[in-house]
């Protein structure tokens, strides 16, 4: 996939050579005379912001193609200039697919300066980007519990560490077999994070999600940072647990920001409340980034399974080897399983947003979303709840919810979370999240939301763009707050799937 970025802003954008349709970038009226690629177009209907022209003719059941792929197919006849949506196009996808191994040639990989982060060099050789003390429940009962710890002892904070956080969720009884097993494995996970300096794991005694078979999933060497506390063995959890966090802050508090190399980071990719700009201005400077981080030996870690559909190939073709490439498959047809056996179709996607924001399929929406993953390799394929096992870019068995997602990244163990959006959200999440704004309207209009524009790619082209972007990833991985952590945007969720006793 090529995608081409003009350095003039025209009224619309034809992505690849090969696409059967273009992009509006400003409001289009009927009437309007419009140039694409070598021709002139008179435009039938108008064509709001983002949204599709038909720059040939389709017939009904022809391919329709963007980014150089079908995203679709037209449900009736479409003329050239033609406003191309869901109402004249639908998806292709169906269920599960076979899929043939036909592997591409590793990219070489982009030369760059030498990249530099300060982080928090950890025992086991892992990085983090800050230092915190993480208050972590077992179960729901006491998530009010770990937040009251947990704002008492921030408030008695006095810069040894850089913040004392909890991350409250509602699972952990009533919870049988892999369920129970994802809560735990995605907790177990979070408390193993080189950007928590210390773990304070709160129980509340009765809870199907065990501390002791929590702590068990916990590689024996990080367990020293951590404390638990049940809370109905204590007779003031409150005092009991400031305690227990005041023992790992003075722990913590002596580790210093060393400079290392970008080979340490892991970043995490993700993109919620997407539009028709996000494949085309945000997606692609975060793979820009993704080829920058991997290509000087660090991570990058692509998830959101459901929203590689109709794109998935794309990946396979990048597998390092077959057993890589069936791990993909397996993915990916699993989850359109589980789609199809909760009487969903594969294809329920776009959003109410992402549609009005001009993305029509899921086709449409996953060729945009696997931009993100860049250019290099898949080196590797891991379950829900596990962690990175090599550098290169990984790919995590996840769902497309922004906040399920995102916490499933930082318990893979990125260290900073790269979120590209088109129509924003102030959510973050335990590891610093920078907001990419797909478009300079929103990030105009949102200031206290995004971290970078990325809406001047469209004008000035992606290589200016990712130097200042790479720029900004190093200064909040050394330290520098992103909007979310200024508004104190710090939540977790968790994937549940099983059935509650």
């Amino acid at each position: 996939m090529d995608v081409s970025i003009a350095p003039v802003l025209p009224a619309v954008l034809q992505v690849d050579r090969h696409d059967t349709v273009a992009v509006a970038l400003r409001d289009i009226g009927a009437g309007e005379i419009v140039p694409v690629g070598g021709s002139e177009i008179a435009v039938r209907n108008a064509v709001p912001k983002g949204h599709k022209l038909a720059i040939a003719a389709h017939h009904a059941g022809d391919p329709v193609v963007k980014y150089g792929f079908s995203i679709g197919h037209a449900t009736m006849d479409i003329a050239v200039g033609d406003h191309v949506h869901s109402h004249n196009v639908a998806t292709s996808l169906s269920g599960e697919d076979s899929y043939r191994y036909q592997p591409v040639p590793a990219p070489v990989r982009e030369a760059a300066a030498p990249a530099q982060f300060s982080g928090f060099v950890r025992a086991d050789g892992r990085v983090g980007t800050r230092n915190e003390i993480w208050v972590l429940p077992t179960v729901g009962c006491v998530a009010r519990t770990a937040q009251k710890i947990a704002a008492r002892a921030a408030g008695r904070l006095h810069g040894s560490v850089e913040g004392v956080h909890a991350f409250g969720h509602p699972h952990g009884c009533s919870q049988l077999g892999d369920d129970l097993g994802g809560t735990r494995a995605i907790l177990a996970a979070l408390a193993s994070h080189p950007n928590a300096g210390g773990v304070l794991i709160l129980g509340l005694g009765c809870e199907s999600n065990q501390i002791d078979e929590l702590l068990a999933l916990v590689p024996e060497a990080q367990r020293g940072r951590i404390r638990t506390l049940r809370a109905q063995g204590a007779g003031d959890e409150i005092e009991a647990g400031l305690a227990l966090v005041d023992d790992l802050i003075a722990e913590a508090g002596r580790a210093q920001r060393e400079v290392v190399g970008l080979d340490r980071l892991v970043v995490g990719l993700k993109c919620g409340g997407s539009d028709a700009f996000s494949g085309l201005t945000a997606n692609p400077l975060v793979g820009k980034i993704a080829d920058r981080v991997t290509g000087a030996g660090g991570s990058a870690v692509l998830t959101e399974i459901p929203e590689v559909f109709g794109a998935e190939t794309l990946l396979m073709a990048r597998a390092r080897d077959e057993a890589t490439f069936d791990g993909i498959v397996t993915m990916v047809n699993d989850f359109k399983r589980y789609f199809l056996a909760h009487g969903e179709p594969v294809s329920e996607n776009p959003s109410p947003g992402n549609i009005a924001g001009g993305i029509t399929t899921l086709e449409e929406k996953s060729l945009g979303a696997v931009q993100k993953g860049g250019h290099a390799q898949v080196g590797d394929v891991i379950g829900y709840g596990a962690s990175v096992r090599r550098t290169g870019l990984t790919l995590l068995d996840a769902p497309g919810n922004d906040a399920v997602s995102s916490t499933a990244l930082a318990a893979a163990g990125a260290t900073v979370i790269l979120f590209t959006t088109g129509r924003g959200t102030p959510l973050g999440f335990p590891v610093p999240t920078i907001k990419v704004a797909s478009n300079s309207a929103l990030a105009a209009a949102k200031p206290g939301w995004i971290d970078f524009d990325a809406g001047s790619v469209l004008a000035d082209g992606l290589a200016g763009a990712t130097d200042a972007f790479l720029d900004r990833i190093l200064a909040v991985a050394s330290g520098a707050t992103t909007a979310a952590e200024r508004n104190e945007e710090r939540e977790i969720a968790i994937w549940k799937r099983g059935v509650t006793l």
